[in-house]
């Protein structure tokens, strides 16, 4: 299961909502391309960017920061927000991005979205972001009647479902374990799972998932704040626990 670090863009620095508010944002780093080069550095093998106020506005804004953080890290790198059109996915694709996340357009025109997975083969993702097992769009502004689970299984040849539980995210109340279970049992697609963790316990809980097809988890505010050390993530999820994982240093730039 990999452990991936998310880092969230609002006017171009790297920021963490509390359970999707705008309005309760806290900044942690004014140069995300520092925080993905240290999150690399610390074992990253895979980078989760959203575009925030691409999300809210509809289209990508904070372009010359997600581009400076492909050509700063050599691992693959995912990216969010506002991706509405065919064309704002392929300028995404030509800058390095490996693969794009796709929600609203998900919701509003799934046959876009279907023709898109045919047409760029595993680089398109559907982010769900669910709230109480409903489907938000737009920036999380706007809750759609759709199921979450119904959502995703129009999406069986996407790379991958990005399962947010909104009332969790930034929180750090633990993962919704029951909602993670019933959609990763529902799809044959790699489930990557979002929102909530909080401790290295809260990762270890996935593991029991993983067979069910839960193949990584996104890490947001806990890596900023400390509460997650990155390294020990990543050995703990390898080993399956949490015993003889030695310490580590801590982020300075953020804890």
């Amino acid at each position: 299961m990999d452990v991936i670090p998310a880092i969230d863009l609002l006017e171009g620095k790297c920021v963490r909502l509390y359970q999707g508010d705008y309005d309760r944002s806290m900044v942690f780093n004014e140069n995300p391309v520092e925080v993905a080069k240290e999150w690399v550095e610390r074992g990253a093998t895979r980078l989760h960017v959203v575009d925030l106020d691409g999300a809210k506005q509809g289209e990508p804004v904070n372009l010359k920061a997600i581009e400076a953080i492909v050509r700063a890290v050599s691992v693959p790198v995912q990216v969010g927000g506002g991706l509405r059109d065919r064309d704002r996915i392929a300028q995404l694709l030509n800058l390095g991005i490996d693969r794009t996340i796709v929600g609203t357009i998900a919701v509003e025109q799934p046959q876009l979205v279907q023709q898109l997975t045919g047409e760029f083969p595993k680089q398109i993702a559907i982010g769900i972001d669910a709230r109480n097992g409903k489907v938000a769009t737009r920036g999380w502004l706007e809750t759609s009647e759709l199921e979450a689970i119904q959502l995703a299984q129009q999406f069986l040849q996407t790379a991958a479902i990005i399962y947010t539980d909104i009332h969790r995210d930034g929180t750090l109340t633990g993962p919704n374990l029951d909602a993670l279970r019933e959609m990763a049992s529902a799809v044959d697609v790699p489930v990557i799972a979002s929102g909530g963790i909080s401790s290295l316990t809260d990762l270890l809980s996935l593991l029991s998932l993983e067979p069910l097809g839960v193949t990584g988890v996104i890490v947001g505010r806990a890596l900023y704040t400390g509460d997650v050390q990155l390294s020990e993530a990543i050995q703990a999820i390898g080993s399956g626990r949490l015993q003889d994982v030695p310490p580590d240093l801590g982020f300075s730039s953020f804890a």
